[in-house]
């Protein structure tokens, strides 16, 4: 278990006040570092900071986060927290179309595979996840959680910044995102819980990620997409 933190914001420079930006990613981080606290890190730039706390399980050496690729003039980052059983499968593929890989964690065949794919790549994962990447060139954040939503992922639109997280107490370290409960918090607590209408966050603004789906958040739009979705299909295989 890891823990994932960031925000975006296309008004305004993040890099004008980069010691205000990187403690409050560091806030942000901080307050989840109980999902694992054995290596830390963050990545600002002007429209975006994301921030990780590691649970570290595979290639302890070099699996840090963020994590940061380029290939020519693009650069990408990457937090993520889960697992993909496919990993090997999915590096195989990619190393037959020219990628080479630093580590031996599945961040960076994930990180790779989005540079190759897009936002595609979702859909050939197969595990638990929640991951956010930040896609320099496009100036495009996307966050990503897993077929059944095994793994959290918090998010609130607030003016014109987006902040997201592992837990909702890591949004609520930002300065933009207070703890305020309205009516619909209520009515998820009293008449709902324990159990949640999927997509809500309960705290007044806050969503959640919905399982199967990719959030894409750029300067044209926010716009949330199944890249999955559970079928019905007729049982055809009883005994007359």
């Amino acid at each position: 278990m890891c823990g994932i933190a960031g925000f975006c914001s296309f008004e305004g420079d993040f890099l004008q006040g980069p010691g205000k930006w990187t403690r409050v990613l560091e806030r942000m981080r901080t307050a989840i570092a109980h999902r694992g606290s054995d290596q830390t890190g963050e990545y600002l730039r002007r429209h975006a900071g994301l921030a990780h706390t590691r649970l570290s399980i595979r290639d302890l050496a070099g699996g840090a986060q963020p994590m940061i690729r380029r290939r020519g003039e693009a650069e990408c980052a990457i937090v993520y927290n889960g697992e993909i059983y496919n990993a090997e499968e999915l590096k195989r593929e990619l190393l037959d179309r020219g990628w080479r890989f630093s580590t031996s964690c599945d961040t960076e065949v994930i990180l790779c595979g989005y540079m190759e794919y897009g936002m595609e790549v979702a859909q050939k994962l197969n595990g638990i996840f929640a991951f956010a990447i930040w896609d320099e060139q496009r100036e495009t954040l996307f966050l990503c959680r897993d077929r059944l939503g095994v793994k959290p992922l918090f998010y609130a639109p607030e003016g014109d910044t987006l902040v997201f997280g592992s837990e909702p107490k890591a949004l609520f370290a930002h300065p933009q995102i207070r703890p305020e409960a309205d009516l619909d918090s209520f009515r998820e607590i009293f008449g709902v819980g324990p159990a949640r209408t999927p997509g809500c966050g309960v705290f007044r603004g806050l969503r959640e990620v919905k399982p199967g789906c990719v959030l894409e958040y750029s300067r044209e739009r926010v716009k949330e997409s199944p890249y999955w979705v559970l079928e019905a299909k007729p049982h055809t295989d009883s005994y007359a």
